[in-house]
């Protein structure tokens, strides 16, 4: 027999076990370390630039033609798209473990397949397809501690120096800046312009022609003449360089010497390229770096590496330019990591403890303390082997599995010792005999428990990934524990547990000895009560019976959700004002944002950035992410993120300049950059834009009225002011204006027009030409421009063309190639997002006709981890069933054990409803650990009764003696486990509230599973033996006694 063998050969036995601690330790050096695993479905952001065009013609030119072509492009989840003023970006999901490298190669072959039908302008600049995270890891601020640069100074500055280094750092998906570069800015002043007979287009052809860089050939260029003794590269006037070289391009000269240069027409400046976003650190200018991090990249290591870099850096920074990393993600993950393994480590000091307390004695109780460490390392192999992480739901794993593993070198050990004390056998013998008695309970618990969690591991989406990795971190600590229980447990028992003949194992005086007394007169009267029971065990079928109408009461009144909210040490705050404000109104509010923030004690850092939001982009939009201090400097729920976060937004309220909310993020960044429920209305019946603008409002208005819900709000950028020009195209062609030089005239004057690029410090930047902003102020203005036709004649716009005002919205959405509106919120306090989003359906069923909705992002993966969790617990049942009749060889015994399992989940849910906690991922997690967990109790008690009834034993009496038996391992295995996981369950800190969801549930169904079970598993068996009275089997010789 397998155990036989290493009580014979302990140190065989010691070389297995530290062959497994030295391949953990090569494993542990080689893990990746995250807070979750990387449950977000892989996504590809396309993005197309169009210059000037308003969000109707990217969407009507350019991005629905891209989405029609990318339908049905393999494994796709879905598909959104958002355009706004010159950009357009379609983003593809795709199904968790889809090779993106291929989907983005596919993707590009469907964009060269539409790309002959996109505009001209769409395909000069190019369309980009991008593989990169959603959320920003982290965010690098350059700024001038003495203000000598301004934000254009430093965004010129990092886009030289800083960002592609940024870029190359492994790891790094994505690195955008939150600034701008300089650029040659040539200014036209329209009066001028007029004066001279000139139009915009002259200027550009002028300043095309005189900067350039030619290539003008070698002096002696072969083929030469014989005899040609030289040879040399010819060089002409590259490239304009300075502000004066630009102003001194010629525009025009006369036969008669008189010329027109671009400064007689223009105010050249060196300005900024893009005058669209600025970034600001606490209020002051910077330019900001933003890092997303690449598919499949480590937090931790790509944020290190990224300072790393930035510290390398920084020694050549000049003067005046410093950084400093006001935004880091990556603290969150290392901090909670920490926290996880120092609940750990309190959790195996618990155990110890309980086993101290139970086997008072040292050796005893140091022979399950080996086994805890080998087994727990040993699961590192196998995750290194499975490609997975260190991370908090793995070891969330290995701190329930420190109570299952305890268990079986518990079971080993107390049997030995109850043998040596009882029959007064020498330890060796006392090992063999034991084992005899228990390798079938053990296999059958590793079994059991494993069969659990196995079908976790069969799951799709990102709940799946979640359940995964955390089933199959527990089968392996289990599978490491379960060949210990066989190999070294018994090996150390034979040789370490000393035993006097005629004395008593246990002692007898002291402590141990009242303990003893105390223990010994708590199983008598357990004995007594469940011979009672045994006696009229219908009365306790009823009383069982309650119990689950009670679990299932109590199950419907439990909120759904799809994971905790935590404190994650920073949060976002978006800022939105009405449409058509200017820069300056937004600068203005988002100074009192940040100043409201910077007076806040808990709060370290401030990053504004203007013109940007996760809501679109514009002169009225902003956004600020706020860092927190560490954790230990504001102890206590009113100085953790959320209350933060709800106090902001009731001081916000009173401005009302701005619609502003802080939001705190989400606990998996990737799902969604803002939290809450993510709902898309749709145009499902072609109504158009305006039917669907007032199916939105009056969503808004039902769901306003619903006590469920809360902060609900449109996503987007609301419809704002827009000046139509009718061109009337008759009326042009009679005057002989050519339509062609009319849009590059308006381009050149009322948007940017690109003429062509200039070298600067060795940096190849733009030169752009644009009208004075005095002349672009009114309608009247634009009006007042002059057109040149064909005779070389200067007429006013106001000939051709008539302003009008209408109202456009400047970003239109669309989800899987329809017109779509993004509604978001959160469930009211005390709610979960599972009402609340069953409240959008109610809300959504009150829609006119024609109209439609989906779910995206964190709510999509939460309706299809709602639908998975009852399948998975049937399979979950079925699979145990199997398990123990394949193990009894009967049909009818399982019975007895799975009725165990309600006794454990109706104390998990009365656990989790006195906390108020929801019914979470965590949460069900968990229940399938209660499941093995319940029924590894009821395995104890029943595999001993099965073996005394088929030695001819009467059911009642081989039950009582097996209750006797096991009473105190099985008690002893639930203290150990419940110990465990109370850390879990009172934790504090970064990431607590993941831990109590864990282990509220857990210990709730293990104290139910236990003080319950003791009692009715006795009851069932011997009532299942009754109606199925099976027939007795003999193992042949097996060696049971």
């Amino acid at each position: 027999m397998f155990a036989k063998f290493f009580i014979d050969r302990p140190i065989f036995a010691w070389v297995i076990a530290l062959v497994i601690l030295l391949g953990g330790a090569l494993a542990l050096r080689q893990l990746p370390v995250a807070s979750y695993p990387s449950v977000a479905p892989p996504a590809l952001a396309i993005t197309v630039n169009y210059p000037g065009a308003s969000a109707q013609v990217v969407e009507e030119t350019a991005v629905a033609l891209i989405e029609q072509e990318m339908n049905g492009i393999e494994r796709l989840l879905y598909m959104e798209s958002a355009s706004e003023l010159g950009i357009g970006t379609i983003t593809l999901t795709f199904e968790a473990g889809t090779n993106l490298d291929l989907s983005s190669v596919e993707a590009q072959n469907r964009i060269k397949r539409v790309e002959a039908r996109l505009p001209e302008d769409v395909r000069r600049l190019g369309i980009t397809v991008n593989k990169a995270a959603r959320n920003y890891l982290m965010f690098i601020s350059m700024y001038s501690p003495d203000k000598t640069l301004d934000y254009v100074g430093l965004g010129s500055y990092v886009a030289a120096n800083v960002l592609e280094n940024v870029r190359r750092v492994p790891g790094v998906g994505e690195a955008i800046l939150f600034g701008t570069e300089y650029s040659m800015r040539l200014w036209l002043k329209q009066d001028r312009l007029n004066a001279f007979g000139l139009t915009a287009a002259d200027v550009a052809k002028a300043v095309r022609a005189q900067n350039t860089q030619l290539a003008a050939g070698e002096l002696g260029q072969l083929p030469a003449d014989a005899g040609q003794q030289t040879n040399a590269v010819i060089v002409t006037r590259s490239r304009l360089a300075t502000t004066e070289e630009f102003g001194e391009v010629i525009v025009r000269a006369t036969p008669g010497g008189a010329t027109v240069r671009v400064k007689d027409i223009a105010r050249v400046e060196l300005g900024a390229q893009d005058y669209s976003i600025a970034a600001r650190m606490d209020g002051q200018p910077a330019a900001s770096v933003a890092v997303r991090m690449a598919p499949g990249a480590n937090a931790l290591d790509t944020a290190k590496a990224v300072k790393a870099k930035m510290a390398e850096l920084a020694r050549y920074f000049p003067k005046g330019v410093d950084w400093v990393v006001p935004y880091d993600t990556s603290t969150f993950v290392d901090i909670s990591i920490r926290e996880v393994l120092k609940t750990l480590a309190e959790a195996m000091l618990l155990v110890v403890l309980v086993m101290y307390l139970f086997l008072e004695n040292v050796r005893a109780t140091f022979i399950p303390t080996i086994v805890v460490p080998v087994a727990l390392v040993g699961a590192t192999v196998g995750l290194y082997a499975f490609g997975y992480s260190i991370n908090v739901l793995t070891l969330f794993a290995m701190v329930l599995a420190i109570g299952i593993v305890v268990d079986d070198a518990i079971v080993v050990v107390e049997n030995v010792e109850r043998i040596m004390s009882e029959e007064g056998l020498a330890p060796r013998e006392a090992t063999r005999k034991a084992m005899d008695q228990i390798v079938g309970a053990i296999i059958a618990i590793t079994l059991v428990l494993s069969a659990v969690f196995v079908p976790m591991a069969f799951f799709g989406g990102s709940t799946g990934a979640i359940y995964r990795q955390f089933a199959v971190t527990l089968v392996l600590t289990m599978g490491f524990s379960a060949l210990m229980a066989l190999t070294l447990t018994p090996a150390l028992c034979a040789t370490l547990l000393k035993h006097e003949s005629g004395k008593e194992v246990l002692p007898s005086t002291g402590f141990f000895g009242w303990f003893n007394r105390s223990f010994a007169a708590t199983v008598r009267a357990y004995l007594a009560g469940t011979r009672r029971m045994l006696g009229k065990p219908g009365r306790w079928l009823l009383v069982y019976a309650a119990v689950i109408l009670a679990t299932g009461w109590l199950f419907t009144r439990l909120p759904g959700s799809f994971l905790p909210e935590e404190d994650q040490g920073y949060f976002l705050s978006i800022v939105q004002l009405p449409p058509g404000a200017t820069r300056e109104r937004t600068l203005e509010v988002l100074s009192a944002v940040e100043q409201h923030y910077l007076a806040q004690p808990e709060i370290e850092h401030v990053i504004g950035v203007a013109g940007f939001s996760f809501f679109g982009r514009g002169q009225n939009a902003a956004i600020t992410f706020v860092r927190l201090k560490g954790w230990d400097e504001r102890p206590g729920k009113d100085h953790e993120a959320p209350a933060i976060v709800q106090r902001a937004n009731m001081a916000f309220f009173r401005i009302k300049q701005a619609m502003i909310f802080a939001i705190n993020v989400p606990p998996i960044p990737e799902l969604a950059a803002v939290g809450g429920f993510d709902f898309r209305l749709q145009d499902r019946g072609g109504l158009g834009r305006d039917k669907l603008l007032e199916a939105r409002n009056m969503a808004l208005g039902i769901a306003g009225q619903n006590p469920v819900l809360m902060g609900v709000r449109p996503e987007g950028q609301e419809a704002g002011p827009q000046l139509y020009l009718d061109i009337d195209r008759l009326k042009a062609r009679a005057l002989g204006v050519d339509i062609a030089d009319l849009n590059d005239t308006l381009q050149s004057v009322l948007g940017v027009a690109y003429v062509n690029d200039f070298v600067r410090q060795g940096r190849i930047l733009r030169v752009q030409m644009q009208a004075e902003a005095e002349s672009r102020r009114t309608p009247e203005d634009i009006l007042r421009i002059p057109v040149k036709n064909a005779r070389g004649d200067m007429i006013p716009l106001a000939e051709l063309a008539r302003a009008t005002w209408t109202v456009g919205s400047p970003k239109l959405d669309r989800y899987n190639g329809l017109p779509a509106m993004k509604i978001s919120g959160s469930p009211a306090p005390g709610r979960s997002t599972g009402e609340a989003m069953l409240a959008m359906e109610d809300v959504a069923a009150k829609l006119p006709p024609g109209i439609g909705f989906e779910w995206s992002g964190t709510s999509f993966e939460e309706r299809q981890s709602g639908t998975q969790a009852p399948f998975l617990f049937g399979i979950s049942l079925v699979v145990v069933f199997l398990c123990l009749a394949a193990l009894y060889e009967s049909w009818s015994i399982p019975f007895a054990v799975m009725l165990v399992v309600p006794l454990g989940i109706f104390g998990a849910v009365l656990a989790v409803m006195l906390r108020g906690l929801p019914n979470d991922v965590y949460f069900k997690v968990g229940l399938i650990a209660i499941i093995g967990l319940s029924a590894k109790n009821a395995i104890l008690i029943i595999e001993f009764a099965r073996e005394l009834q088929e030695q001819g034993r009467d059911a009642i009496e081989a039950t009582m003696e097996a209750c006797r038996l096991r009473i105190r391992p099985i008690v002893m295995t639930s203290i150990a486990f419940i110990f465990g996981v109370l850390p879990l369950a009172i934790s504090h800190g970064a990431g607590a509230n993941s831990r109590h969801a864990i282990g509220t549930g857990v210990m709730g169904g293990m104290i139910t599973a236990t003080v319950l079970a003791v009692f009715l598993v006795p009851v069932f068996f011997v009532v299942v033996r009754r109606i199925f009275p099976g027939h007795a089997r003999h193992h042949g010789d097996s060696g049971h006694e």
